[in-house]
């Protein structure tokens, strides 16, 4: 049996390709500081209870008969287990690297990308596929809430058929090495890099995808690209490929019209309809007929920490978790919750000094424009700064972003001070949302704070 490891097993992103290594028959074995430090103790049941072998983040993992280390890219070269591969000769792939691998050894598979809404997309994609008994492997960054069980993570789906679909990461521009079958574009918008760099990415994405692309008609950069098989998507505009109309905010919900025909969603905001037109658009490529896939996606429930709704209290107070982490998923989020009466208390914490001193004004651009006058943003210290690397930027300065764009926000240094100051304030009809990227805290978090109020 061929034996291969994971350095920082507990990531969305690496945890998904090790259960596919697990399914392909490989022994696999994994470390993570998280597990170390006592974290994570969901993950760290659930890939055990896969069958990953779980080693200290200490190098004793790393033994010679080991085909590869996989790394994530949050992996530094002195890592210990790094260390050791380098000083055994043992190969060490990047997490994407590995995931390119693994995707194209499918006839068709398809890649998803874009800068929102990439995550929710994927999943809608194989969950059609499944429930219309395509058999699909899905290999995703999320947790779909359809398929939890006692044994693994549900951030894949995985059947013996010719299907694969892959959340495709641009941040690090390895989208650009895809060859999929079908190429799907969501939007872009600033994130990890740049704009120019981002467009040169997607057109790369595009121009390798062997028989067609899907794009969003309703993002001006993503409509731009170009192939020979084109097809588009939109809110807005009738001509397109797919066109949705007469989108309404139900209870617990979304409806929508394809063609007269109203379809639901059990999901909110319109975001999510525009990633499901997405899915059923990816679909039709496949010779999907797009009724049967707009009816089986309403069965779809979603992805944990995509407003996920943790829980009502007796007084009335809803908990919700989410990932949003920049400014257009920021805004997609909460202009959702913004449909539905109710004062928002938010808790955002940036994820990375990075992306705090790149669009850290633009989050507050976005706060500004959609919370109201009752609303409260509460900020802790952005996620994982160094106070001497990072001392340039703070929470702080994030909060002042969002105070000069007219928001009721403060800055409490520590997740425990956000805790009590909620526990104090907090009233009969809020949403408080729990907001935020890369902590695998939070989620935790989120429910032992739903259980205090």
């Amino acid at each position: 049996m061929t034996k291969v490891a994971f350095c920082a097993v507990s990531g969305n992103g690496m945890s998904a390709l090790a259960q596919i290594l697990l399914k392909k028959g490989y022994d696999v074995y994994g470390s993570d500081q998280s597990f170390d430090a006592g974290r994570d103790a969901a993950n760290l049941k659930a890939l055990k209870a896969a069958g990953v072998k779980v080693v200290p983040q200490d190098g004793s993992g790393i033994t010679d008969d080991l085909e590869f280390l996989c790394v994530s890219s949050a992996i530094a070269d002195d890592n210990p287990d790094v260390i050791a591969a380098k000083k055994k000769n043992i190969p060490i792939k990047k997490r994407s690297e590995l995931l390119a691998e693994l995707f194209h050894q499918y006839k068709y598979n398809i890649a998803v990308g874009g800068t929102s809404g990439k995550t929710t997309t994927t999943a809608m994609i194989a969950y059609i596929l499944d429930k219309l008994g395509k058999k699909p492997c899905m290999i995703n960054g999320g947790m779909l809430r359809d398929y939890e069980s006692d044994c693994g993570l549900p951030n894949i789906i995985y059947n013996e058929g010719d299907i694969c679909v892959a959340e495709a990461d641009e941040s690090d521009g390895s989208i650009k090495g895809y060859r999929p079958y079908i190429a799907l574009i969501n939007n872009i918008s600033h994130d990890h890099v740049s704009i120019p760099e981002l467009v040169e990415y997607f057109t790369e994405f595009a121009k390798h995808a062997r028989y067609g692309i899907v794009v969003n008609a309703d993002c001006p950069l993503a409509s731009k690209l170009e192939h020979e098989h084109k097809f588009s998507f939109s809110l807005k505009n009738p001509h397109a490929g797919l066109y949705a109309s007469d989108v309404r905010a139900v209870q617990n919900g979304v409806t929508y019209r394809i063609d007269g025909y109203e379809f639901r969603l059990r999901l909110i905001g319109k975001f999510n309809v525009s990633n499901a037109l997405a899915a059923i658009s990816a679909c039709m490529m496949l010779g999907i007929d797009k009724y049967q896939a707009a009816k089986a996606l309403e069965g779809f429930t979603g992805i944990k920490r995509r407003l996920e709704v943790a829980g009502t209290n007796a007084r009335n107070i809803t908990l919700i978790d989410d990932f949003a982490h920049n400014a257009s998923k920021i805004e997609a989020s909460l202009s959702a919750l913004k449909e539905y009466p109710g004062r928002l208390i938010v808790m955002y914490q940036s994820h990375k000094p990075f992306s705090a001193r790149t669009t850290g004004e633009e989050d507050g651009v976005v706060f500004g424009k959609v919370l109201g006058k009752d609303d409260i943003l509460l900020m802790p210290e952005i996620y994982m700064r160094d106070p001497v690397k990072d001392a340039d930027i703070s929470g702080a300065d994030l909060v002042k972003f969002a105070v000069d764009n007219g928001v009721n926000a403060k800055f409490l240094e520590t997740k425990e001070k956000v805790r009590d100051f909620i526990l104090k304030n907090a009233k009969s009809g809020d949403r408080v949302v729990i907001m935020g990227a890369r902590d695998n805290s939070l989620p935790d978090f989120s429910r032992q704070l739903l259980k205090d109020l």
